[in-house]
């Protein structure tokens, strides 16, 4: 099967076909990241390699929202779409000797990442889960320029500043503040107009210690990935512990991977320390961690991991949280 790899940009696409992998044999093209562009990249790839689209696999790396376009149109062509972890690529590309940083050499290590590695072929997300992470990424945009403007406005009263800056700083609360109630609304309508997001939503709700913002992040999550376990899930979420260990001399102590999204991470901490108050079985992990004497930042990460194996279990079973 051919093997076209792609380096992502805002404004061109760097494709390069594997076409001899053992002796690195490769051909190149520049295209512009239009859609039209998209259109001559298919017709590039079947002319020089012989094959139809849908024999063709295409790779690129995650690169922010300017892959999104691609990946989806190729993949509604019928092509076969891989999208990489960019840290992965990078990886593998050391493990090549490879030295040098430019687009053509980029997509040439990413071309041989898929050869060598085969990840799973990437599927889109509903578009209901795309339309949710958007709300949810407006809305957590919207909270952070608000505690900014609060800050400001906390620090001009302290500098006795003039009173058009401040009354400023108030208005421009007033509306963030609108701006956030209106959204939060409408993550909760978006949710309630699907059915299969509202009962996902109903059973994330009976987890005592999840609220609405949980729940709703935890659909985006969950919904928009095919996780084989729990434990794939908390590993994404960058709740796994890591171990540095080597003979005798290095014994560090485990700390966790933080890899995904660090936002997450902070409201499933919060949401974590109010189910040790109120969720019988997150409190019983909690305090059966400190009381095997695990530091209470450990054992708050351990239970952060319980929350998402708890939450994973109540998707998957499609049935309330039962202590």
């Amino acid at each position: 099967m051919p093997i076209i790899g792609i380096d992502v940009s805002k404004d061109k696409l760097d494709v390069l076909w594997l076409k001899d992998p053992t002796h690195r044999k490769v051909k190149t093209k520049i295209f512009a990241n239009t859609s039209q562009g998209f259109d001559h990249i298919i017709k590039w790839a079947t002319d020089n390699t012989g094959v139809a689209q849908d024999q063709c696999c295409f790779v690129m790396e995650a690169t922010g929202v300017y892959h999104e376009a691609l990946a989806l149109m190729l993949h509604n062509s019928g092509c076969q779409v891989i999208v990489a972890n960019p840290q992965h690529v990078r990886n593998y590309g050391k493990g090549l000797g490879v030295k040098t940083k430019t687009d053509k050499r980029d997509s040439f290590v990413i071309a041989h990442y898929a050869f060598a590695v085969t990840p799973a072929l990437w599927q889109p997300e509903p578009i209901e889960i795309r339309q949710l992470k958007a709300l949810i990424a407006r809305l957590e945009a919207i909270v952070k320029d608000l505690q900014r403007e609060r800050n400001r406005l906390e620090k001009a009263r302290v500098a006795n500043v003039q009173e058009i800056v401040i009354t400023s700083l108030k208005h421009s609360i007033e509306h963030l503040s609108n701006e956030k109630k209106a959204f939060e609304q409408q993550i909760n309508d978006h949710i309630d107009q699907h059915p299969t997001l509202k009962k996902d939503k109903q059973l994330l709700e009976s987890i005592p210690g999840v609220g609405p913002v949980i729940a709703s992040r935890m659909i985006a999550l969950m919904r928009g990935r095919t996780f084989n376990s729990a434990a794939q899930a908390a590993a994404f979420c960058g709740l796994v512990p890591i171990e540095k260990e080597s003979g005798s001399s290095l014994r560090k102590r485990p700390r966790l991977s933080k890899a995904g999204n660090a936002q997450f991470r902070a409201k499933l901490y919060i949401a974590s320390v109010s189910a040790i108050k109120c969720n019988p079985v997150i409190q019983r992990h909690y305090l059966q961690l400190v009381a095997r004497g695990k530091t209470k930042m450990a054992a708050l990460g351990a239970t952060m991991r319980k929350m998402v194996h708890i939450c994973f279990g109540v998707l998957k079973h499609q049935q309330p949280f039962h202590a």
